[in-house]
C-alpha cells in the first residue's frame, strides 16, 4: 500500500530543531537560513494537520504531537545512515575512536607508524574522555574504536584484543634515590587519583593485600591516568599508571616505578568494529599491525599479579 510521507528534508529540519530547541542552530547545522527551517516545519504542520513547536517566551519546545513524532524520526535517520554506509568506498578513511590517555601515550605514534608502512591505509583518530569507554555505532560517526573492556560485546562486533591493562605505581625519577619502598613509605606520600572514584589504587592496594595500611582519603583526584601521570612526573606525588603506557617514559627517565610490582586490572583494550562495516579487510590489517606492535613492547622488568574477581568487579 502507497503511504504519502512528507518531505525528507523538511524532517530532518524537524529533527534538527528539535534536538537544538532553536530554529537558528538548526539552519546552522543545515547550512539553510532561519526562515527555511521555518518553512519546513510549517510544511510537516499543514501535513499532519497539528503545532509541532510552541514558543514560551524565549524558549522553543515540543508539542506533545511532536515529541511523539521525534523517535520515530530519529531513528529513521539513522537507519538511512547506516544503509548509505554501506555503500561507502573502500578507499574511504577509517575512522577511529580512542581514550584520550592511549591516544597520547601509545595509539597516536603506531597509527603514524601503520600509515607510514601501508599507504593508503589512512586512520582518522578521535581522541575522547570516556568515563567508561563506549562506542555507539548507530549515532557515532566511527568505523571502528579501541575500548578498554571485559570483553562482553555486542554478538554483531568484530572484536581483536591488544593487550591488558597493568596497574603500577609511577612517579619522578628522584623517588627511587632513597632505596626500596614499603607500605609505610607509600602510605606517607601523597597519592594522586587519575579516576575520581580512586578505583585505580583501590584495585592495586586490594591485589597486594595494602588496603589497611594506605589510606585512599585526601590525595589530588583527576579524570584521566594522563593527568596523573604528568603530575607524578613532576614530583607532586604517586600516580597509578598502565605499563605499557608509561615504559618509553621509564626507559627514557623521565618516570620511575617505586613499587615495581603492577596488578592485571582484569580488562583488555580491544579494537571493535561492526562485522557489517565496509573495509573488514583494512580493519583486518590495521589489527593485526597494533596486536604486533604491543607483543613486540620491551616492558619494564616488574612482577605481574594476576586479577582476582575482587579487583575485576571493582
Amino acid at each position: 500500500m502507497s503511504r504519502r510521507l512528507p518531505p525528507l528534508y523538511a524532517l530532518r529540519a524537524f529533527e534538527a530543531a528539535a534536538r537544538h530547541s532553536s530554529f537558528t542552530r538548526a539552519g546552522d547545522e543545515l547550512s539553510i537560513t532561519q526562515s527555511a527551517v521555518s518553512r519546513h516545519i510549517r510544511t510537516l504542520e499543514e501535513h499532519f494537520a497539528c503545532r509541532l513547536f510552541v514558543r514560551n517566551g524565549r524558549s522553543l519546545q515540543l508539542s506533545e504531537a511532536a515529541r511523539l513524532l521525534l523517535p520515530g524520526v530519529r531513528e529513521g535517520f539513522a537507519a538511512l545512515e547506516r544503509a548509505c554506509s554501506t555503500l561507502r568506498s573502500e578507499d574511504d578513511i577509517l575512522r577511529m575512536k580512542a581514550p584520550s590517555t592511549l591516544t597520547m601515550r601509545w595509539l597516536l605514534a603506531r597509527l603514524s607508524r601503520f600509515r607510514h608502512l601501508q599507504p593508503g591505509n589512512e586512520v582518522q583518530l578521535t581522541s575522547a574522555w570516556m568515563d567508561v569507554d563506549h562506542v555507539d555505532f548507530n549515532h557515532e560517526p566511527f568505523d571502528c574504536a579501541v575500548l578498554l573492556s571485559d570483553g562482553h560485546f555486542p554478538p554483531d562486533w568484530e572484536v581483536k584484543r591488544l593487550f591488558g591493562e597493568l596497574l603500577i605505581p609511577v612517579g619522578a625519577p628522584e623517588l627511587l634515590k632513597e632505596g626500596p619502598w614499603d607500605a609505610r613509605r607509600l602510605a606517607g606520600i601523597e597519592l594522586l587519583h587519575p579516576t575520581p572514584d580512586k578505583r585505580d589504587w583501590r584495585s592495586w592496594l586490594a591485589r597486594m593485600g595494602l588496603t589497611d595500611q594506605v589510606s585512599l582519603k585526601g590525595g589530588q583526584v583527576f579524570d584521566t591516568l594522563e593527568l596523573g601521570m604528568i603530575a607524578a612526573a613532576r614530583g607532586y606525588g604517586v600516580s597509578m599508571g598502565d605499563l605499557l603506557m608509561v615504559a618509553e617514559d621509564v626507559a627514557q627517565g623521565r618516570l620511575s616505578l617505586p613499587w615495581p610490582t603492577a596488578v592485571a586490572s582484569g580488562l583488555d583494550y580491544y579494537l571493535v568494529w561492526p562485522k557489517t562495516r565496509p573495509g573488514g579487510e583494512r580493519l583486518r590489517r590495521l589489527s593485526d599491525f597494533l596486536q604486533g606492535e604491543a607483543e613486540a613492547m620491551d616492558l619494564p622488568r616488574v612482577d605481574v599479579l594476576e586479577a582476582t574477581a575482587a579487583i575485576s568487579s571493582s
